[in-house]
């Protein structure tokens, strides 16, 4: 059965439960990312950490709200980071993201993308050609862009889910996120977006922040990328340029409220084939 409503999922009481609780998110995010990922979490109404450093990530993973894992700028020092983090934020009982940029390029980042799902992240986050390579269907595209459309990877992001117990995100035109019992289709965003670098990375923060304190990891997710897309939208309104849009994106996740949220275009949410 299919709802082509919000039903269940209202994203304007997880982004007022975020707001309310300001949760510390820990990032191991790449180079690129660090700097429009923390503001993006500070326009949301969360609390960025940038804490990559193996002598201390494990024990600061533990301390924090949430823990974010992005592969952009892998080395071994980081991966071994990494692994330890996720370690340290399951048996902290906090949630944890993966998000594996550019999985499939190399058999470096293949491998380094197995290990950290034997660390059973809550959430995986990735575009359509990531998803695919993680499951082991795909090449996982050009660099960090995706080479396949969101339809091609959502039996592999059904299958992801089921074989980890993860909540899976495929980010793009139209957002799928699956338990692997249920489907959520969200639309929304702008044409602009893929033109700023690093939003996707900076999404799976938003994801972790919406993750705190949430009974339904599903739910949560699927929130936070309605909210995501709908600042996105707004601020295609008023952006000229690349340029613009980065400075009006923020500015519309700032603004975000109760009265926008009510209005959001439409969000399905089936069970899963």
């Amino acid at each position: 059965m299919t709802t082509a409503t919000r039903g269940p999922i209202d994203p304007a009481a997880h982004l007022a439960r975020l707001r309310k609780r300001a949760p510390l998110i820990h990032n191991i995010t790449n180079l690129v990312a660090m700097n429009p990922m923390a503001n993006v979490l500070l326009a949301l109404g969360a609390s960025p950490a940038m804490v990559h450093a193996r002598e201390e990530a494990a024990e600061f993973a533990a301390l924090a709200d949430a823990l974010t894992i992005n592969i952009g700028t892998l080395s071994p020092h980081w991966l071994d980071a990494m692994e330890e983090a996720a370690e340290a934020a399951q048996l902290a009982g906090r949630p944890w993201v993966l998000d594996p940029v550019a999985v499939g390029a190399t058999r470096y980042r293949r491998e380094a993308g197995q290990r950290l799902l034997e660390r059973r992240p809550t959430v995986i986050r990735g575009n359509a050609s990531e998803i695919l390579a993680l499951e082991r269907q795909g090449s996982g595209g050009r660099g960090v862009d995706s080479s396949d459309p969101i339809e091609a990877a959502e039996e592999a992001a059904i299958s992801l889910a089921r074989r980890t117990a993860a909540v899976v995100a495929v980010t793009g035109e139209i957002d799928l996120v699956t338990d692997g019992r249920r489907l959520a289709r969200i639309s929304g965003g702008h044409p602009l977006m893929p033109r700023v670098t690093t939003l996707g990375c900076a999404l799976t923060g938003v994801v972790a922040a919406f993750l705190v304190d949430a009974e339904d990891p599903f739910a949560a997710t699927t929130a936070a990328l309605a909210c995501y897309g709908e600042a996105g939208r707004r601020a295609g309104t008023t952006a000229t340029g690349p340029g613009s849009f980065a400075v009006a994106f923020l500015d519309a996740l700032y603004a975000l409220d109760h009265d926008q949220l009510v209005t959001l275009p439409t969000l399905e949410v089936s069970d899963a084939p």
